[in-house]
């Protein structure tokens, strides 16, 4: 009867087998995976904040000037045959085309006034910074009355007012009345713009863990910061029409990128990321906090940029302090 062939151990059972003791460790993928870096927020920051070239720009005036061109010649045609072929349908298209024209100016009334109440807050900024350095009383003696005049229609400023009024003839050097105007008119505004900068950050923060597409994290964190900034402004009495809030979120990220702002350092990873297991689990939710981060940091930067008077007596909002109210229990747990 045949018999399969016999295997033999040519091994020697003598010779030492290795143990688990020299075994290579595992590697650590977690560890080795880049940390979070909030990329939406950063290409939405360096895409606002790109200043076209002056030959991209010569190209747009040049378009929007053709384009300004030609429309006007092809309407004015249309209504002039319009008219000597059907008189009434003419003088019906050219009262509708004086319309369109009428709400058109009223419309680039209403931005140019938008420019006006950002360049009075500016001026206010200003104005007071100086009275601030050279301890001029006169100087913001007459600062305050530009900010109750600024705010005379506000009722949610009335009763801040009426305490500044009542208090401002006690103060005896600037820097005291400056700052009895920061505690009764604007700490209950620098409260609700802060308000507004949480909201955001919760936004982009959520918008970046739970939508997987590829471009609406950026789309979401750009919209939302322009919105967080309108919203900003309008609470310090700077509401702006759309190119005002487009120059203005401008100015705010163009800031923000030139001073590094919108870069991920250790300050502000290590109070996001050091305590949640959410984010170590999944880096999309990392990436959310980052996002939502960097979002406070503009809003305080927007902050900053509207409010009429700097912060003299009042504490500046602080960004981690934002980014634990805005993000705590979101992601992690209180």
């Amino acid at each position: 009867m045949a018999r399969g062939p016999i295997l033999f151990d040519l091994e020697d059972d003598a010779k030492p087998q290795p143990s688990v003791a020299e075994a290579q460790p595992v590697p650590d993928l977690e560890a080795e995976a880049p940390a979070p870096k909030g990329q939406a927020m950063q290409i939405a920051a360096q895409l606002a904040a790109r200043k076209p070239s002056r030959l991209v720009r010569l190209f747009w005036g040049l378009a929007g000037a053709l384009i300004t061109a030609l429309v006007s010649i092809a309407a004015w045609t249309f209504v002039t045959d319009l008219m000597a072929r059907y008189p009434l349908l003419g003088w019906a298209m050219t009262l509708l085309l004086g319309a369109f024209l009428l709400v058109l100016l009223l419309l680039s009334l209403r931005e140019l006034a938008a420019f006006g109440r950002l360049a009075r807050l500016d001026g206010l900024r200003h104005d007071a910074g100086e009275a601030l350095a050279q301890g001029d009383l006169a100087a913001a003696r007459g600062v305050t009355d530009r900010l109750e005049a600024l705010y005379k229609h506000r009722e949610d400023t009335r009763w801040g007012r009426d305490r500044l009024t009542e208090l401002r003839g006690d103060q005896f050097d600037a820097e005291a009345l400056l700052g009895l105007a920061e505690r009764e008119v604007l700490a209950p505004l620098d409260r609700a713009a802060t308000r507004e900068v949480e909201v955001a950050a919760r936004q982009v923060a959520a918008v970046t863990a739970l939508v997987p597409l590829a471009l609406a994290d950026v789309a979401a964190a750009l919209s939302s910061n322009l919105r967080m900034i309108r919203r900003i402004a309008e609470i310090y009495g700077g509401r702006s029409g759309f190119f005002g809030s487009w120059r203005l979120t401008r100015a705010v990220l163009s800031h923000l990128v030139a001073t590094g702002a919108v870069a991920v350092g250790d300050d502000l990873i290590e109070p996001l990321l050091g305590g949640s297991i959410v984010a170590k689990l999944s880096r999309r939710f990392g990436e959310g906090l980052v996002n939502g981060a960097l979002t406070a940091r503009v809003g305080v930067a927007a902050i900053e940029v509207c409010r009429p008077l700097p912060f003299a007596r009042e504490k500046r909002p602080g960004v981690r302090g934002i980014i634990k109210r805005a993000l705590t229990g979101v992601f992690g747990k209180e």
